[in-house]
């Protein structure tokens, strides 16, 4: 299956996001499913219509959570037809409230019609790996 996974975080070059995002993508690719990862604040332009499954991180914007980067709900109204792709939405962990920030993330992208299958503050590096190991995306769909 085709996935991409797209991250925005507080700078254009967010290590530790990038860092989860890679090992999340290490995870489905052990699988067999083929992953793409864009930056957010760097490929604005892409289209993720042909995509079978999006995975979409950030982290907070802020210390006490409740904010996420702007250009996610850019990125998001602009990435062709998203309506009706299953997804899951991930956090890093940051600040006092993360969930907060997770569920913001989450309403963001079912504002745009993007049916969440699944949602989770990650903590590390390992943690996305493991996750992407045991995600089922053929079921999820």
């Amino acid at each position: 299956m085709q996935v991409c996974c797209i991250y925005a975080g507080r700078t254009r070059d967010d290590s530790q996001l990038e860092a989860v995002c890679k090992e999340f993508a290490r995870g489905l690719e052990s699988q067999g499913h083929s992953v793409d990862i864009f930056n957010m604040n760097i490929d604005q332009d892409r289209k993720l219509t042909f995509y079978d499954y999006v995975v979409v991180g950030t982290c907070a914007t802020g210390f006490f959570g409740g904010a996420i980067p702007d250009v996610v709900r850019t990125f998001l109204s602009r990435a062709g037809q998203v309506s009706g792709k299953r997804c899951l939405a991930f956090v890093t962990k940051g600040g006092l409230r993360s969930q907060k920030t997770l569920s913001l993330l989450m309403r963001a992208m079912e504002g745009e019609g993007m049916y969440l299958k699944y949602s989770e503050v990650i903590r590390k590096p390992e943690a996305a790996y493991a996750l992407g190991r045991r995600l089922n995306v053929e079921r999820n769909l």
